[in-house]
């Protein structure tokens, strides 16, 4: 902690948490990734990379993808809203405003840090005293209902072909993480990286172990995986579409703009980076890209808990 002494009170106190919800989130997809079994097979990706990379063979690289907008269209967080309403988890008048916030979302292109953080709390009320078991089994049927059939096919072969490189690929998201690690799973990856919720005896409390999954907190658990993992950054690659992600793209060294906001796009374009554009002519156009062909509740918080407590010890 000494890098942050030159930090004020206030200032110090946001980046540990930052840091703080970096690490349990690593913690919690390195023990996700040990615990399973093979991979499903997931097909041969059809999209193509440039021809020097990914570099086949290369242990020390891998690849890390934001999930809302980047790898699915829409927000993770408010298909599973969607999923929970279904079934009876929470009343009408929550659904409304879990369809506002996507429309919106939808709309604007980006992530509005008041909605997302709403969202948030909203599904942090209402898992709170759920078991973690019974939202994994149904992460899983609201894959299938939502967001099976929004999964970007350009954003998808790119991270098969990292995978075909013999690397590993990661999601990194502000999504609760076991909907994250479904998601991975089902799409072939590595593991994920997402916000971790406190569970106690397989319950959840309604409480974030550190604070969401956003922003610097994503470069941190970043930092901390690639340590752990003895991952080269340099080598390394990672794809988003929102100027929030910043910090963990310039992490690594070869970043990636996907379907970018008006922000990102700027930075991007300012700094060299590649861009990639999966969404419509039209709405590709807009942003001024052209158009590409075609078109990972909450922790493992028993591990992430854990490994937290001996670490403050």
């Amino acid at each position: 902690m000494a890098a942050l002494r030159w930090l004020t009170p206030r200032r110090r106190s946001a980046t540990a948490r930052s840091v703080l919800a970096g690490e349990a989130s690593a913690e919690a997809a390195r023990k996700s990734a040990e615990a399973a079994e093979t991979p499903e097979d997931s097909g041969s990706g059809s999209g193509t990379a440039e021809p020097e990379f990914p570099v086949h063979g290369d242990d020390r690289a891998a690849a890390f993808f934001d999930l809302d907008n980047t790898v699915m269209q829409g927000a993770a967080i408010f298909h599973f809203g969607r999923g929970l309403y279904k079934r009876k988890f929470f009343e009408t008048r929550d659904l409304a405003r879990f369809a506002w916030q996507q429309a919106w979302f939808r709309l604007a292109g980006f992530e509005d840090p008041e909605h997302m953080q709403d969202a948030r709390d909203s599904a942090l009320s209402i898992v709170k005293g759920h078991r973690v078991s019974e939202l994994e089994t149904i992460g899983e049927e609201i894959y299938d209902e939502y967001m099976a059939e929004r999964i970007w096919p350009g954003t998808r072969a790119l991270a098969q072909a990292h995978l075909d490189a013999g690397q590993k690929v990661w999601l990194v998201t502000a999504a609760p993480v076991e909907i994250a690690q479904v998601i991975a799973r089902r799409l072939g990856l590595t593991g994920a990286l997402g916000t971790v919720a406190e569970s106690i005896g397989g319950v959840y409390t309604g409480k974030l172990v550190g604070e969401p999954l956003h922003g610097p907190a994503k470069a941190e658990a970043v930092r901390a995986l690639a340590a752990a993992e003895a991952l080269d950054l340099s080598r390394c690659a990672a794809y988003s579409d929102s100027h929030n992600d910043i910090p963990m793209l310039s992490l690594v060294g070869h970043p990636y703009a996907i379907n970018p906001d008006s922000k990102l796009r700027k930075h991007a374009r300012e700094l060299e980076w590649r861009l990639r554009d999966y969404r419509t002519g039209r709405k590709a156009a807009k942003v001024g890209i052209p158009a590409a062909a075609g078109v990972g509740a909450v922790a493992g918080g028993t591990a992430a808990a854990i490994a937290l407590h001996r670490r403050r010890r």
